[in-house]
């Protein structure tokens, strides 16, 4: 079930009307961005609500980019489980392994990713004929409609913006920065399940010769398949490909996995330790608009993961307009908006581990904060990754020997963040 209605926005009397509220083929919804966000929206009202015309529309060539998304089996409600089921995953159901300078561990929670080729294929199969415009980059949009580079008009009742994140110096904290690369390699690897974090390596930053957290992420996805990435949580927005490719190489050449590398990825990920997030939204909001995805906040303060929260975003939001499907543009930004304000109310716990991680931590010694994070239950584990700590869990988390200076850490517990550094990427 959705959340509670709005209710219906007060009009006066003199206002004009809606363009799009007379225009009888104006469309019931427009979603702009094609990525996980608008895609799994468009998904789940095909599923959930299929009286509902609406248009997906992508600048790119494809849906979904060029990414891999993974996410612990615990992460989903078994609503957005079932949602996701959809699409072809890569399932590895005999647990995961970590690895850090001081002890390796297996823990047992299943592990799920899907590549976007197959997010994109899936969808373009199931989606209604003429739902999705692929290639066509949004100039303007407003309440009652959007209009594309070439000026062409596409009326609606609603908007939906599922675009990227756009950052902000109303916010504060730092960046994820990865290459991945996926080896088909001359003779099977012999892995049977994932490495999600290797940080036995050097702690290098992802540029220069400076120190960041760093670590190595492996998916083994076939016999002599394997997606290597080597991934860091940086100061700075800055990547130096040539060398974060040649690291992720003589990683697999050090475990023996020589072939060629028939693709690959790089990502930019905020991570997010404060801000003033009624200032964001202000700065984000267009009068009647809906956001959602990364750019109205939906994702994990520390890990970056957005895949749970735009799955729950897509069910609830086709929720809403199946229950009431007269909800207005004005009700639907409203409501969005109103989801957001709570998810960073529930999330300020990891924002405040952000805060530790970049302010309390020197970057050579971040390390030491992952580690003894890990080393704590599963069940603990499982329930950080889905942002469902627990006031135990928390107190669990920040008990003990702490791998900060104590006086570092009490500074960064009440610290607003230092704000993003928004150099462009090398």
């Amino acid at each position: 079930m959705s959340d509670s209605s709005p209710s219906p926005a007060p009009q006066p009397d003199d206002a004009p009307p809606d363009p799009a509220r007379l225009d009888p083929d104006a469309l019931d919804l427009v979603i702009v961005g094609g990525g996980l966000a608008g895609g799994l929206l468009a998904l789940a009202l095909t599923r959930m609500a299929p009286g509902i015309r609406f248009r997906l529309i992508e600048a790119g060539r494809v849906l979904g980019g060029n990414h891999r998304w993974s996410w612990f089996e615990t992460d989903l409600a078994p609503q957005s489980a079932g949602l996701l089921g959809e699409f072809p995953l890569k399932s590895w159901d005999e647990g995961y392994d970590i690895a850090f300078p001081g002890y390796g561990r297996t823990l047992g929670t299943s592990y799920r990713s899907l590549a976007s080729e197959d997010f994109h294929a899936h969808l373009a199969d199931v989606l209604p004929d003429g739902s999705v415009m692929l290639g066509k980059r949004v100039a303007d949009l407003d309440a009652g409609g959007v209009t594309l580079a070439d000026g062409t008009r596409i009326a609606a009742k609603r908007v939906v913006d599922c675009r990227n994140f756009k950052p902000s110096d109303q916010l504060a904290g730092g960046w994820q920065v990865f290459l991945g690369q996926h080896i088909r390699c001359h003779e099977p690897h012999g892995l049977t399940r994932p490495v999600i974090m290797d940080a036995t390596v050097d702690q290098l930053a992802p540029h220069g010769n400076g120190a960041a957290y760093r670590f190595v992420y492996v998916l083994p996805l076939s016999e002599d398949e394997v997606f290597v990435e080597d991934t860091y949580y940086a100061d700075h927005p800055r990547m130096d490909r040539e060398q974060l490719a040649s690291r992720t190489r003589a990683y697999a050449r050090e475990r023996g996995w020589r072939g060629e590398v028939i693709g690959s990825e790089t990502g930019i990920l905020p991570v997010i330790s404060g801000g003033d997030f009624e200032s964001v939204i202000e700065d984000l909001r267009i009068p009647g608009v809906a956001i959602a995805g990364s750019r109205g906040g939906f994702s994990h303060p520390l890990t970056s993961y957005t895949l749970p929260f735009a799955a729950a975003n897509a069910r609830e939001i086709a929720a809403l307009l199946c229950e009431n499907p007269g909800t207005s543009a004005e009700e639907l930004a409203a409501f969005c908006e109103e989801r957001a304000r709570r998810h960073w109310r529930e999330t300020g716990f990891y924002r405040m581990l952000s805060r530790m991680l970049f302010e309390a931590a020197d970057p050579e010694r971040r390390v030491q904060v992952f580690e003894h994070f890990y080393g704590l239950s599963g069940d603990l584990v499982e329930r950080f990754y889905a942002g469902q700590s627990t006031w135990p869990d928390r107190l669990r988390i920040l008990s003990g020997k702490p791998p900060v200076a104590i006086s570092r850490a009490m500074r960064a517990m009440i610290s607003r963040g230092k704000p993003f550094r928004l150099e462009k990427t090398a």
